[in-house]
């Protein structure tokens, strides 16, 4: 090696990687062709390897170029990291943070959190976005999402997570259902049963297809609801009996006049694990863990009695 390396080095080379070009990569970071290309013969002379093939065809990285850009994007993203860390410190929680939800759980517990957030944070601007689990894991972890409130798990070592409580999933029917007139329901009766539950983009759709087979019933595969209502209406068209998550029920379904009736099933202990996921390196960490902080704070103040609690 000769010389010293330096960060300007590795985001003018990481940039390089990524346009394949020395002129579009000069433009994207604001410096000459000749200047790029300088830096990355310094760079090249530091590590005393050679990173990129100077060809016809552009930039096009060496074996070792492709080993050491991994690396060198690492290193650029633990460095926003710090640069974020020390803002934060040093003005404390603001900034804009982009919050995944699942349609099945954020209508029924954002508004407490949101209202409670500006309370707490008024310089804090969040952007909620609402999609399935599996379209917010990959998301979040291309950057598009900071933070996510979803079905565990999640199942990547980049994130961290943090788990909030196991919600249960009540067992509803129409109300002239056969099983309706019943004052519970066990697993028994449920062999043979059709049951509605939501598309395979959503994890409650696995959960309750493992469930069916558990217990002989049939998971219909001639109808996937798009979003909870459509599930809770085909229900109530006597369709099927479904599986509906407690906070879902708690707002939408009315016990009384309700469309649907809901019954006791296994004393709710079939739950599904709620929680939040960000990643390890997020250049926001420090804001995301003060959100989660409220978010874990709000789900104990309002909803302890329809959840376990984790």
């Amino acid at each position: 090696m000769s010389g010293d390396l330096t960060l300007r080095q590795l985001s003018y080379f990481v940039a390089l990687a990524d346009a394949r070009h020395y002129r579009r990569a000069a433009e994207r970071v604001g410096i000459s062709q000749p200047s790029l290309s300088q830096q990355i013969v310094g760079l090249e002379g530091a590590l005393g390897v050679t990173l990129i093939d100077r060809g016809q065809r552009g930039a096009v990285l060496t074996p070792q170029g492709r080993t050491i850009l991994e690396q060198a994007r690492r290193i650029m993203d633990e460095t926003a990291t710090l640069r974020a860390l020390a803002q934060d410190a040093k003005e404390g929680v603001n900034g804009t943070i982009r919050l995944g939800s699942t349609p099945t759980l954020g209508p029924y517990l954002l508004p407490h959190v949101m209202a409670k957030l500006h309370s707490a944070y008024p310089d804090l601007k969040v952007i909620v976005r609402d999609a399935a689990p599996a379209v917010l894991q990959d998301e979040l972890l291309s950057g598009e999402q900071d933070l996510i409130l979803t079905q565990l798990p999640v199942p990547s070592a980049d994130t961290e997570v943090m788990r909030l409580f196991r919600e249960p999933l009540k067992l509803v029917m129409a109300r002239d259902h056969l099983l309706a007139q019943a004052s519970s329901v066990s697993d028994a009766d449920l062999a043979g049963q059709d049951v509605l539950t939501l598309s395979g983009s959503y994890r409650l759709h696995a959960q309750v297809a493992g469930l069916c087979e558990e217990l002989g019933a049939n998971l219909r595969r001639d109808y996937e609801g798009t979003s909870l209502d459509a599930l809770r209406q085909m229900t109530a068209l006597n369709m099927g009996i479904s599986f509906l998550p407690a906070l879902y029920v708690r707002s939408e379904v009315s016990t009384e006049t309700g469309d649907v009736v809901v019954r006791p099933f296994r004393r709710d202990r079939m739950t599904r694990s709620i929680g939040l996921a960000w990643r390890r390196r997020s250049a926001h960490v420090g804001v995301i863990r003060h959100m989660a902080n409220v978010i874990s704070k709000v789900v104990r103040a309002k909803f302890a009695e329809h959840v376990v609690l984790e």
